[in-house]
């Protein structure tokens, strides 16, 4: 017992030293950066801070550790050659800004896919003095595999459901009227850093000091290992609000039903494979579904002809404390009615120290919001309005 905890403060030292940590770090800033590129472009200010991104990249965080204990409880070992393909792949995707495609089931799926050709056409290569050749990936380690993209695909739903709507950014559109409507993007890179069991000697010898423990006549190592989620979708047809829960629903639920089918091949090595077949083709039905859905029909977020539509609320402003959301209409300000954002300035400046708004919701009904406002609040309330 004493080994394994030394071996799990210690395993912590080779999740600082894959480049996938800093490929990932750095690609994050880039997002943050270029979003907030084009919000100031479009609406001539940033709608969120520009390290939102970077400070979201561990969001997942508390569910990293919870897949650390199942993954060291449960058992489940996977080779560090398959680690290091996987983190190849994910790199490439991380690198192309190809996030559409982050779930962390496709690089899987291409990682154990690579090593089965590697084994078939006897290829291998060398890479930091290290020998990575192929091996039967289908008798040595395609369930655990396949059980961990389903728990990833699990948590890749929760971050989704719970995440995908606060930082969705707006993005100015023309509808095929001519008219400026509003689609909002979330674009995400999550870092899931993952206790992992590895099997053999492989890192001692390399790294003769690093701690093992033994099971039977079998040697293990730990790891730490960041598991990368890259996540990109956008809404229209429906809100922010309503649009990223539903989807972060569905995913999480196929990663229940990929773990379930998958722990099946313990039994039967092949009914994981199937499960993982499963998990890609309805991980894909699932973005490419929701994309055809928003794409059709009217826009959620679009000029309105009673009152100005809300499009996006800046954080720490006057708007914001008083509640008013992103798709509701602002009717009424002060008693008068406003149908742009010139004559909702000029309400607001009818009374310098209080603002009273009327404002129908999402669902049509009528609510009343009232702030005091400071020096210049008048003149800037913190509100993005379609045009």
């Amino acid at each position: 017992m004493e080994d394994i905890f030394i071996e799990l403060a210690k395993g912590i030292g080779l999740f600082f030293l894959n480049p996938v940590v800093y490929i990932t770090l750095l690609f994050s800033i880039l997002i943050g950066y270029f979003r907030v590129k084009r919000e100031r472009k479009h609406f001539r200010t940033r709608i969120l801070w520009g390290w939102t991104e970077i400070k979201h990249l561990l969001d997942g965080y508390v569910w990293a550790i919870v897949l650390s204990v199942i993954s060291v409880l449960v058992g489940l070992v996977v080779p560090s050659s398959w680690l290091f393909i996987y983190s190849a792949w994910m790199i490439v995707f991380i690198l192309f800004f190809v996030y559409q495609l982050g779930s962390a089931i496709y690089a899987m799926a291409l990682g154990a896919l690579t090593l089965y050709f590697m084994n078939m056409y006897d290829w291998s290569f060398h890479i930091f003095s290290r020998n990575i050749a192929g091996f039967n990936i289908m008798q040595e380690a395609i369930v655990p595999i396949v059980i961990l993209a389903g728990l990833l695909l699990f948590v890749e739903g929760i971050l989704i459901q719970k995440h995908g709507a606060a930082n969705a950014s707006p993005r100015l559109v023309k509808t095929a009227r001519g008219s400026e409507a509003i689609e909002y993007v979330t674009k995400r890179l999550w870092l899931l850093p993952v206790l992992m069991v590895i099997p053999g000697d492989v890192i001692s010898t390399y790294l003769p000091y690093w701690p093992q423990f033994t099971l039977g006549d079998s040697t293990f190592s730990l790891i730490l290992f960041p598991f990368v989620i890259g996540f990109q979708q956008k809404s229209r047809k429906q809100l922010a609000l309503e649009f990223f829960p539903n989807l972060g629903k569905q995913v999480w639920q196929l990663g229940i039903v990929i773990v379930i089918i998958a722990s099946i091949g313990f039994v039967m090595p092949i009914i994981s494979v199937i499960a993982l077949i499963i998990g890609i083709i309805a991980r894909l039905a699932i973005s490419y579904i929701a994309y055809k859905k928003e794409m059709a029909g009217t826009f959620a977020v679009s000029p309105q002809s009673n009152g100005v539509m809300i499009a996006a609320v800046l954080e720490d402003s006057p708007a914001e404390k008083m509640g008013l959301l992103i798709g509701e209409s602002i009717v009424k300000v002060n008693g008068r009615k406003v149908t742009n954002e010139s004559e909702l300035y000029e309400a607001v400046q009818i009374n310098a120290a209080h603002c009273r708004l009327e404002v129908l919701d999402a669902g049509g009904e009528l609510r009343l919001r009232q702030h005091i406002l400071f020096k210049h609040d008048h003149y800037r309330l913190g509100l993005i309005l379609v045009r």
